[in-house]
């Protein structure tokens, strides 16, 4: 099919006052995983057509979608992209190949979909991240469009660290369709507009994040900036929230859609833990070791005046 998609006039709705919000958390092994979700519609849309992972299953799999506003059914391409690649990744061994076909898959269920209610073309654009392994600090990535994942290191300062390059006109040395930017998608789910989705292997190392975005957030925000936003010892969820309100002030009016995954050790967990118990411990315990030596000397004070006067001394 082609790529292109008709376009339709868009009148400013009420930006939505709720965003999605939610936090979980998953365990394997000696790994603990903390992830978060924060969507956001933005002025544009009657519905957020940002799809995302609910972060209610067991795998640790985790998908951005944005719904392509110029197609039809926006928000359903983009909501059933997100639930085929969990109905298909979440009970298999993931390698790369295995997620080239599922986003294919993918592809050819949302066309399905689609035109089973419309003659007219939608699709949407991609990110995924998936752990692999029983120390999940190998993950693969996987995107199609312009969907966007970072890498957030503990380090103080810093940048985050872009790991997809986006399937832009621009990127992939390609002529837009008349109407259409260089920096526009060249590449979608839904449409037939893919043929070899984007993956790759990263690494993930203790107390470092994976954020997936869509470009609501990253049209608006540099590196450096979701670096300083996403660190810090606040819960995830209101770090992600914290970010979606930046973009919201730089002027997004876009869906904005923000999903975090950090990565901890159990063991450090419960280490932090013990050793914090045993500052308070130690504490008190001086405490009262000086409150008795206190109460020791005033009472030993009263005769020691004595023996002094008695020996003639002042």
């Amino acid at each position: 099919m082609d790529s292109r998609l008709a376009h339709r006039s868009r009148e400013p709705v009420r930006p939505d006052d709720a965003a999605f919000v939610r936090e979980a958390a998953y365990t394997r092994g000696p790994v603990h995983l903390d992830a978060a979700v924060v969507s956001s519609r933005g002025g544009f849309h009657a519905v957020n057509e940002d799809g995302y992972s609910t972060l209610d299953g067991r795998a640790p799999l985790f998908v951005v979608a944005d719904g392509v506003s110029l197609g039809a059914m926006a928000s359903r391409a983009s909501s059933e992209l997100v639930s085929r690649l969990h109905e298909t990744l979440e009970h298999v061994a993931l390698d790369a190949d295995t997620v080239r076909a599922a986003v294919l898959d993918a592809d050819r269920a949302v066309r399905r979909c689609i035109a089973s209610r419309t003659d007219a073309k939608g699709a949407a654009t991609v990110a995924l991240c998936a752990g692999t392994g029983t120390s999940l600090s190998r993950w693969l990535v996987a995107w199609v469009g312009d969907c966007r994942v970072y890498r957030v290191s503990p380090e103080h300062g810093g940048s985050a660290q872009l790991l997809t390059r986006d399937d832009t006109y621009r990127h992939l040395s390609e002529r837009p369709p008349r109407g259409a930017s260089l920096d526009d998608p060249a590449r979608m789910v839904g449409n037939g507009a893919v043929d070899a989705p984007n993956v790759r292997d990263v690494d993930l190392g203790r107390d470092e994040m994976l954020l997936l975005c869509s470009d609501g957030v990253h049209r608006h925000a540099a590196p450096r900036d979701i670096a300083r936003l996403l660190r810090g010892t606040v819960p995830l969820a209101t770090r992600c929230a914290r970010l979606v309100e930046f973009v919201r002030e730089r002027g997004s009016s876009d869906d904005a859609t923000v999903l975090v995954v950090h990565r901890t050790a159990r063991r450090q967990r419960h280490l932090v833990r013990l050793f914090a118990l045993a500052v308070v411990i130690g504490l008190a315990a001086g405490a009262m070791v000086w409150l008795a030596g206190e109460r020791v000397t005033a009472q030993r004070l009263p005769d020691t005046i004595f023996l002094h006067t008695a020996m003639g001394q002042p």
